[in-house]
């Protein structure tokens, strides 16, 4: 019997026990009807959630409806029920819903009704997503329903017994978000995954690391696992490590499923671990005829592939996979390398337990054959690693408060698109609207991106930073720029307020700036709490909507709305800039939301501090005062005094006198220390060599702190042809394609990696660089060649001339010398 939405409230009201985070979700037909199913982290544990009779839906315009009806009744498509609705597209059209019972038939009606040119709106949203945006639920969920008996799938193996006793089951299910202030915090069991295998794929062993267990499966013979015993007990290997042995492949896939059965985890956590390690156990299970039966309900995973980035995505019931490097982008952290060994060095300070990191895949295998404990310990290592990355970044956290703010599913790479429609279109139904299709808005000019102002090249003393605090958002929420409020606003335009390209804004009918209300005040709670999962979490959602609304890959793009963004906050840097000069400073430079201001060399630091506060309590009174007049809004500008640069560099284009954009470099004071910072320049730039680097730090801190550079100099030429710097003249860069596909431009790397393989070839070793990748390189008299295939004598020449040189003359020139001036006495001497 299906219980009632006043059943459900009297329910929900007295369990209020009965509410978890969401895991998974899912739409199938099932007995010619839709199927939702929902998993959840309950604080009881796992729960599964089935909604039945659930339908699908999409709307068409009314003038439409009978020509559709009949194309549907022709082709044989069951239609559920046409309804006319009070609902309008932009255009204020009508709309009618047009419903199904099954997804089959929904997919079929939308391709045949687009195959006739009838258009379709909202056709891409599945009935799992629709369910829970439609009642504004994101992850927290408070639900109701009949407790039932565990259902047998008979296409799964005997094993899906093993799951009986593991989750709860609910059907007719009624499903409300939870009430923020009664939200209970979820534990989400998480467990780390790794294995080790040979370059054919054949599995060595499977390392998982949990709260409760850490262990490593490996095979091993009879004869193997004496072997490994005797040397532990003579100690001439010393290792804790818990290795559970296998006696084949077959054995050893068989007790990972077990090992999932047994300790039952809600996350699964990795390096690369969805495109490799789970990619490889999907094949390896398959070549064995074992059902991978990973779910909580026993059933298989579920892959997808993306045909264009050739990225792959795994769904399994009831369990998530995170990805850490996926993860680590998606929360916009940056590194050179993405490797587990680099990212675990940066963050971390340690690295794997293997000695030749450039060989490590033959290491692994003599380890497999003649020292498996040792394999073991690296295994684990591994996964420990990755464990202490998670925590140290708060990524598992950073997923939870995404999904719990956007209604994305927690294992969602990106989806900014997506989170902003989950936040949007319920809002945007209840006042009247569908949404508009992708392609609908306005594609016949494209808007401007930041505002970036011609720089006024120079060293400088006390260079004051006046940033703008999320300016984009700002602007959203001063101006009410939102998608309903354009089409509101253009109905009376002389009531609302004027954007840019012939858009106006509604004052009283829009959602996005009241969206970003809520998620400001959110953060700045975090940001009071020290929350920086949160903080970081509600800073990306907010800083992606201008993107969103500026991409045509957005249902609501409109360079109307990303216009009105972009070229406001072209208008409040120049109008600021105009501000700050007639109180008779310098601005030297802007850039998007920041202004750069020169106050004087004969200023202290605490009266270039203090001059900071008064400039940004003034330019806020200003903006406040301004819109006020101009357009009878409250300003939510707010800039804020952010750095003060006791020296400052604003360099010059190489061989031009024009200064750069987006490329300075500056010193600061940090407590008791300074600090030297660079922007764009080649210290934090990932193509040029650590000598580069090296180099202009020391160049620059001692021209920043007024000291003698030409005996550094010249030390750093004469020490580099001597070769006591070899080891910082590598080059490392990214292969962004197969190696074959570099036909036109063949840049430095790709020929030194086309040589290294050929050397490989040679020399019967696996080839290195074929499928992308990462490649360091030198360049010597002969050209690139590779780290490890070096075979000719270092340029030593071009390392002072493009390294050296390259950095020095950004920045001499302002102490009045140059590079060549230093250098060519002692040049001429190594000539002779």
């Amino acid at each position: 019997m299906q219980i009632s939405e006043q059943q459900f409230i009297a329910q929900a009201e007295s369990l209020d026990n009965q509410r978890g985070f969401l895991l998974t979700r899912s739409a199938n037909d099932r007995n010619n009807n839709i199927e939702i199913t929902l998993w959840l982290k309950t604080p009881q544990g796992p729960v599964q959630l089935i909604i039945d009779n659930e339908r699908a839906v999409f709307f068409v315009e009314v003038d439409d409806v009978n020509h559709a009806s009949d194309i549907l009744l022709k082709q044989g498509i069951k239609v559920a029920e046409i309804k006319p609705l009070t609902l309008k597209t932009f255009n204020q059209v009508q709309v009618a819903a047009v419903y199904f019972l099954t997804l089959k038939a929904f997919y079929q009606a939308r391709e045949a009704l687009k195959q006739k040119g009838i258009k379709c709106y909202e056709d891409d949203i599945r009935p799992d997503d629709r369910f829970l945006m439609e009642r504004f639920i994101t992850a927290d969920i408070t639900y109701a329903g009949q407790q039932a008996q565990l259902a047998r799938y008979s296409s799964l193996s005997q094993a899906t017994s093993l799951y009986s006793n593991c989750y709860q089951r609910f059907e007719q299910v009624k499903c409300k978000p939870i009430d923020k202030k009664k939200q209970t915090d979820i534990t989400l069991s998480t467990v780390s995954l790794d294995i080790e295998c040979s370059i054919s794929g054949e599995l060595y062993s499977i390392g998982l690391y949990s709260e409760d267990c850490q262990q490593v499966m490996m095979i091993a013979n009879e004869q193997e696992i004496a072997r490994e015993q005797t040397n532990s007990q003579t100690q001439t290997i010393n290792s804790d490590v818990d290795i559970a042995w296998q006696p084949d492949e077959r054995q050893l896939l068989l007790s990972l499923l077990a090992w999932f059965t047994e300790h039952d985890p809600d996350i699964i956590i990795g390096w690369n671990v969805i495109n490799f390690d789970f990619n490889l156990l999907q094949k390896r299970y398959d070549l064995y005829g074992i059902k991978f039966a990973i779910g909580r309900d026993g059933r298989t995973p579920y892959w997808r592939t993306n045909k264009a980035s050739e990225q792959q995505f795994i769904e399994i019931s009831g369990r998530v996979i995170l990805d850490g490097i996926d993860l680590l982008k998606t929360a916009t952290y940056n590194f050179p390398s993405f490797s587990l060994d680099n990212v675990a060095n940066t963050l971390l300070g340690i690295g794997k337990k293997v000695d030749d990191v450039d060989n490590r895949l033959q290491e692994i295998t003599d380890n497999f054959h003649h020292n498996k404990t040792a394999l073991a310990a690296y295994n684990l290592e591994d996964c420990r690693l990755v464990i202490l990355i998670f925590k140290h970044t708060q990524l598992l956290e950073f997923a939870m408060l995404r999904a719990q703010l956007t209604g994305l599913s927690i294992d969602r790479i990106g989806g900014s698109v997506a989170a902003f429609t989950n936040l949007y279109l319920p809002k945007l139904h209840r006042s009247g609207y569908v949404a508009p299709n992708m392609g609908d808005g306005d594609q016949g000019f494209e808007s401007p991106g930041g505002f970036v102002m011609d720089s006024t090249p120079g060293l400088y003393q006390n260079v004051l930073v006046l940033d703008f605090k999320s300016l984009y958002p700002s602007i959203i929420r001063s101006f009410n720029i939102d998608p309903m409020g354009l089409i509101e606003g253009l109905k009376s335009p002389e009531s609302a307020i004027e954007g840019f390209d012939g858009a106006y804004f509604s004052r009283e009918k829009h959602f996005l700036p009241d969206i970003i209300t809520e998620l400001w005040k959110e953060r700045d709670i975090a940001k009071k709490d020290k929350n920086a999962a949160l903080s970081q979490a509600i800073k990306i959602i907010m800083n992606s909507f201008y993107g969103i609304l500026g991409s045509t890959g957005c249902r609501f793009f409109d360079p109307r709305l990303s216009g009105s963004i972009t070229k406001r906050s072209h208008s409040i840097l120049k109008t600021t800039k105009l501000w700050i000069e007639a109180k008779g400073y310098q601005v030297i430079y802007g850039d998007t939301d920041s202004i750069f201001v020169h106050v004087g060399d004969e200023k202290t630091a605490e009266e270039s501090r203090a001059l900071g506060k008064t400039l940004q309590s003034f330019i806020n009174e200003q903006w406040q005062a301004l819109l006020l007049e101009q357009f009878n809004i409250v300003s939510e500008l707010e800039i804020e005094f952010e750095t003060h640069f006791i020296k400052f560099l604003m360099p010059t284009i190489r061989g031009q006198d024009v200064g750069t954009k987006k490329r300075y470099a500056g010193l600061v004071q940090k407590g008791e220390e300074q600090q030297l910072v660079f922007k764009g320049l080649e210290s934090v730039r990932t193509d040029w060599t650590e000598l580069a680097k090296q180099f202009q730090r020391s160049l620059y801190w001692k021209i920043f702190n007024n000291e003698p550079v030409v005996d550094y100099i010249k030390q750093m030429v004469a020490d580099t042809l001597a070769g006591k710097h070899d080891d910082l003249l590598y080059y490392r860069k990214r292969l962004r394609r197969k190696l074959e596909l570099y036909v036109k431009n063949v840049p430095p790397h790709v020929r030194a990696a086309r040589l290294a393989d050929e050397i490989y070839q040679q020399q019967g070793k696996p080839l290195k660089y074929q499928n992308k990748g990462w490649i360091e390189y030198v360049m010597t008299v002969n050209g690139p060649q590779a780290k490890g295939c070096r075979n000719a004598a270092l340029d030593y020449q071009f390392y002072i001339d493009r390294q050296l040189l390259a950095v020095a003359d950004a920045i001499l020139p302002f102490i009045n010398t140059s590079f060549d001036e230093i250098t060519n006495s002692q040049m001429n001497l190594f000539e002779h």
